[in-house]
C-alpha cells in the first residue's frame, strides 16, 4: 500500500469489495508502467479487485496542489516510486505442430503472419527456444510443470508416444503443480481454452482426476484430446494406423477362414464339426468387437468438446470450432479485465486434418496448411485486438509458442499437410534432432521487456513456468525438481546468458540427445546417443512408419556419439570426429558425466502412457448420453459465428 494515496485522497474508495471477506478494498500503487493507475486490492486477500477506482475529491486548494506534485513525481520518476509491482495479466498461446520456419518472422517469405511478426516486433524472440519432447502430450506436460516429462510419468517406454483416448486412465498426475494452479493460489482467474491432452479420467468416467479444473484451471473449454483425421472421417485413421491394419487383416483371414470352412461342411469337403466354426466364428467377433468398438469410434470418443466437467458437442462440429473457442477466449478477457487473469490458449491449429474455416481456404500459396497457419496468425491477432480494446496491453504478459516442430511425415496424396521447419533436421517425433524441438518462442510486455529484441541462447518451454510463478509472486515447488529457470533476467538484458548448462532431449524414455552450453566459450554443442532410421534413406523423415520411432530396428544407435557445434553448424550437417574436432574426447566426456548427474536425480513414477493406461477403458468413457449412446450438439443451437 502507498501511504500517500489515502493522505491525499481520503474519500478514495473502489468499485467493490472482496469477493472472499467482503471488507471495502483500498487503492494501491503497484504499477511497473508508467502510465497505470492505482489499483484495488483487499488488504487481507492481497487481490486486485478492480482497476476502476471512484475517484476522490480532494479538501482544499492545497491539498489539491500537493497531490498534483505527487502525480507528477510519479509520471517523471515512476520506477522509484514504485514499490510493490502489481501482478500482469498472462495471455500465453501455444500452436499445434507448428514449425519454426512457418513464421514470417523466422524466415519464412511466403506464409503470411502478420500478427506473430508484429508480436514479435513490439517484443523479444528467442532463436533457440527447446521443446522438451517432439510429440504433444509430454511436451505440455513439460510445460505445464516445468518439468522434463519423464519426472512425471507422461513419457512413454512404448510405441505410444502420446495418450490415445479420452477413455483412458494415464494423465497428468493430480499431484503435480503446474504454473495454472500456483497462480490460482495467488489470486488469479485461470482459464483453458483449446487442446487439454493431458487426460480425463482414473477410475470413474467422472473423477476428472487429470481434468484441467483438477490441475488449477477454474474454467475450461475445449478438447480434453487432441485434433485426429478420424474426427473429420476424410482421410486415413492417424490412430495406430498400421495396428488397425493389422486387425483388420486378422478379422478378415478369420471371416475368410469361416467362410471356408462353411462352404467345405456343406460341399461335404472338410469333415469338421459344427460346434468347431461356431467357436471360429464367435472368436472371429469378439476379435473384431474387441478392437472395432475403440477405433470404429474414435470420432465419438475422442472429437468432443467440453467446459468444465460438462460434454457440450459430441462428436464436435468442426465447422464451429474454431468460432466458438476464439469467443470463449475473447469472452473471458472481457469478463476478467478488472482482475488478474492467466488464459491459456491451446490453439488446435495446426494440426491435421486442418480445420480451416471456408474464408481463409485457397489464400495461402501453401495449400491447405499454408491456410490453416495463416488462420491460425488471424485468431492471435484476435486476441491481440481485445487486449488492446481493453487497455490491457501494458499490464499483459503474452507469449507466443508452439509445442513441438512441424509434422513432415504429415500428407494427402501429393500434398502436404504438415509444417516446415526451416534449416532444421528431423520434425515431430524426433526427440533429439533439431527440427522437432526447436520452436518458435515470443513474448511481449511493453514497457517491462525491450521491444525488437532476440535473443540466441537456449531456452526451454520448461522455463516459462517458474517466469510466470516469479511474476505472479508465488514459489516454485521446493518437494521437487524442478527444470525450467525464470526467462525475466534474460529477457530484460540483465543477463546476457542462458541458465541453461545442459538440455536433455528425450523420445519417450530414451534419452536420445544431449545439448551443452559451455559457458566459458558460449558454444552450443551438441551429442546424439540415437538417431531415427529415416525411410526412404535421406528423406528426412520416416514416411512408411508415419513416424519416427524411440527405440527398436527404427533407431541407430551411436558411440561415440554424434557429435555437433550448433553455434556453426545449426542444421546438423557435419558431425564431428577426434579426426576433425580437438576438443571432441574433451566434450563428449562432460556430457557424458552430465547425463549420469542428470539420471542420479531421476526417481521411479507411475508411466502414465503404459499399455494398460493407454488403452480404451469402456467405463473411463466421457459421454454425455447413456453409454454408448453418445452424442450431443448443445453448441449447434447457438449463434457462435464471428468469422
Amino acid at each position: 500500500m502507498v501511504p500517500w494515496f489515502k493522505k491525499c485522497f481520503p474519500d478514495t474508495v473502489c468499485g467493490s469489495g472482496c469477493s472472499k471477506c467482503h471488507s471495502q478494498a483500498i487503492a494501491i500503487m503497484t504499477s511497473v508502467t508508467p502510465h497505470q493507475s492505482p489499483l484495488c486490492s483487499c488488504p487481507t486477500h492481497s487481490r486486485s479487485l478492480n482497476r476502476s477506482i471512484l475517484y476522490p475529491r480532494p479538501r482544499g486548494a492545497l491539498r489539491l496542489l500537493s497531490c498534483l506534485n505527487v502525480w507528477l513525481t510519479l509520471c517523471l520518476f515512476p520506477r522509484t516510486c514504485i514499490s510493490n509491482p502489481s501482478k500482469p495479466n498472462f495471455l500465453l498461446i501455444l500452436a499445434d505442430d507448428l514449425g519454426i520456419g512457418d513464421v514470417g518472422c523466422y524466415g519464412n517469405d511466403t506464409i503470411r503472419t502478420p500478427n506473430i511478426d508484429g508480436l514479435a516486433k513490439e517484443g523479444v524472440r528467442l532463436t533457440q527456444h527447446i521443446a522438451a519432447a517432439a510429440v504433444c502430450t509430454p511436451s505440455r506436460a513439460a510445460f505445464l510443470t516445468g518439468r522434463y516429462p519423464i519426472r512425471s510419468g507422461m513419457a512413454s517406454s512404448t510405441q505410444r508416444q502420446v495418450l490415445f483416448w479420452n477413455g483412458g486412465s494415464g494423465g497428468l498426475p493430480p499431484n503435480e503443480t503446474t504454473f495454472a494452479r500456483i497462480l490460482y493460489q495467488q489470486g488469479y482467474s485461470t482459464a483453458l481454452v483449446g487442446k487439454w491432452h493431458m487426460g480425463v479420467n482414473c477410475k470413474t468416467h467422472r473423477d476428472h482426476c487429470h481434468h484441467p479444473l483438477n490441475h488449477g484451471f477454474d474454467y475450461f473449454y475445449g478438447m480434453p484430446f487432441t485434433l485426429v483425421n478420424e474426427c473429420q472421417g476424410t482421410d486415413d485413421p492417424e490412430l495406430a494406423k498400421s495396428l488397425q491394419d493389422t486387425y483388420w487383416f486378422y478379422t478378415q483371414m478369420i471371416i475368410l477362414a469361416v467362410f471356408t470352412l462353411v462352404i467345405g461342411k456343406l460341399a461335404n469337403l472338410f469333415p469338421v464339426k459344427w460346434k468347431i466354426i461356431i467357436c471360429l466364428a464367435i472368436c472371429g467377433l469378439l476379435h473384431f468387437i474387441s478392437w472395432f468398438s475403440s477405433y470404429g469410434f474414435t470420432k465419438y470418443w475422442n472429437c468432443i468438446l467440453m467446459r468444465n466437467h460438462d460434454i457440450t458437442e459430441q462428436p464436435m462440429n468442426l465447422q464451429k470450432t474454431t468460432s466458438n473457442m476464439l469467443k470463449e477466449a475473447i469472452t473471458f478477457i472481457e469478463r476478467n479485465k478488472h482482475r488478474p487473469f492467466l488464459l491459456f490458449v491451446s490453439l488446435l491449429h495446426v494440426h491435421t486434418p486442418l480445420i480451416t474455416t471456408e474464408e481463409f481456404q485457397g489464400r495461402s500459396r501453401h495449400g491447405l496448411y499454408g491456410d490453416n497457419v495463416e488462420e491460425m496468425d488471424w485468431m492471435v491477432g484476435r486476441l491481440l485486438d481485445v487486449i488492446d480494446k481493453e487497455d490491457l496491453k501494458n499490464t499483459t504478459f503474452i507469449y507466443f509458442g508452439s509445442d513441438h516442430g512441424g509434422f513432415l511425415e504429415a500428407h494427402r496424396g501429393n500434398s502436404q499437410l504438415g509444417g516446415w521447419n526451416g534449416i532444421y533436421k528431423g520434425g515431430k517425433g524426433m526427440g533429439g534432432w533439431e527440427g522437432g524441438i526447436r520452436v518458435p518462442g515470443i513474448v511481449r510486455w511493453p514497457g517491462v521487456l525491450p521491444a525488437g529484441t532476440v535473443i540466441d541462447e537456449p531456452t526451454s518451454l520448461m522455463d516459462i513456468y517458474p517466469t510466470l510463478v516469479q511474476l505472479a509472486g508465488g514459489a516454485v515447488p521446493q518437494d521437487r525438481v524442478v527444470d525450467g529457470h525464470t526467462l525475466l533476467p534474460l529477457l530484460q538484458g540483465t543477463v546476457q546468458h542462458s541458465r541453461h548448462e545442459f538440455l536433455f532431449h528425450y523420445c519417450g524414455v530414451f534419452l536420445h540427445a544431449v545439448r551443452w552450453h559451455q559457458k566459458d566459450s558460449g558454444t552450443v554443442w551438441k551429442a546424439h546417443y540415437a538417431t531415427p532410421v529415416f525411410q526412404p534413406e535421406g528423406s528426412g523423415a520416416c514416411f512408411r512408419r508415419g513416424i519416427c520411432p524411440c527405440f527398436g530396428d527404427g533407431v541407430t544407435h551411436h558411440d561415440p556419439p554424434l557429435l555437433f557445434n550448433l553455434s556453426q553448424d545449426p542444421s546438423e550437417a557435419n558431425p564431428l570426429s577426434a579426426d576433425t574436432e580437438p576438443l571432441f574426447d574433451a566434450v563428449t566426456r562432460r556430457i557424458r558425466r552430465a547425463v549420469e548427474e542428470h539420471r542420479k536425480t531421476l526417481t521411479p513414477v507411475p508411466q502414465q502412457l503404459s499399455p494398460y493406461n493407454n488403452i480404451w477403458k469402456p467405463w473411463l468413457q466421457p459421454c454425455c448420453g447413456m453409454f454408448p449412446f453418445c452424442w450431443c450438439h448443445e453448441e449447434n443451437n447457438k449463434e457462435d459465428s464471428i468469422v
